[in-house]
């Protein structure tokens, strides 16, 4: 711990730069993780399944853990050729002292950048590009990520509730058939809920639904 101390306190130049390094890098690793959701498309794939769950009434069933496992194991599925064209021409030079950091840097955001351009929005990329008052890029390169991640984070969002808004239709027409022989029916004071979940259950079964969404989610990208 006092040599921890020390480092802060010693007045030699190579230490205090050494020391500002590790906050700094302390820093990224800790805001990596929301980084990398928003680059990525765990945001789609996590919203998606979280559609599902809700059209199916199926409270917590399956649970936010296996939802985000799920959703994960598919990012990294999806995201592999992006990763591995990354380690590829940043990491691995970086790792052996071939590139600088700053290089480093340069590479690994133009397989990201790519990634991201194909499922931007323009009309979201131009409302901040507008804002930041910049001048019209020639290619997807040429945009700052501080602006093309959260264009790139709104678009994935409408098309998210998008698909969510497809999944929903079919479960609502059985809640309002249900609901709709239980009230000619005159049992008004029974949860439509309780009767249309098990034929919504039958139905997402009978149609395959898990393959059949992760086959959209899949195709989408």
């Amino acid at each position: 711990m006092n040599e921890f101390i020390d480092i802060f306190s010693n007045s030699d130049p190579e230490s205090i730069s050494t020391s500002v390094k590790l906050l700094l890098l302390l820093t990224i690793l800790s805001v990596a993780p929301g980084l990398l959701i928003l680059m990525t498309s765990f945001t789609r794939i996590i919203i998606v399944l979280s559609f599902v769950r809700t059209s199916l009434a199926t409270q917590q069933m399956p649970p936010n853990q296996v939802l985000i496992g799920i959703a994960l194991f598919l990012t990294f599925f999806v995201m592999a050729p992006t990763f591995q064209e990354v380690n590829d021409q940043a990491l691995t030079p970086l790792f052996n002292n071939e590139i600088t950091l700053d290089v480093a840097y340069e590479e690994a955001s133009v397989p990201m950048k790519e990634f991201m351009g194909k499922h931007t929005r323009q009309k979201d990329l131009e409302l901040f590009m507008g804002y930041s008052e910049m001048e019209r890029p020639e290619t997807i390169q040429d945009v700052p990520l501080t602006t093309l991640v959260p264009a790139f984070a709104i678009s994935e969002l409408k098309t998210a509730f998008q698909m969510g808004f497809m999944i929903f239709v079919p479960f609502l027409v059985i809640d309002m058939a249900v609901a709709s022989v239980l009230m000619s029916m005159g049992m008004m004071m029974l949860p439509p809920v309780m009767i249309s979940l098990p034929f919504k259950i039958l139905l997402f079964v009978l149609v395959d639904g898990w393959y059949l969404i992760s086959k959209s989610l899949l195709e989408g990208f």
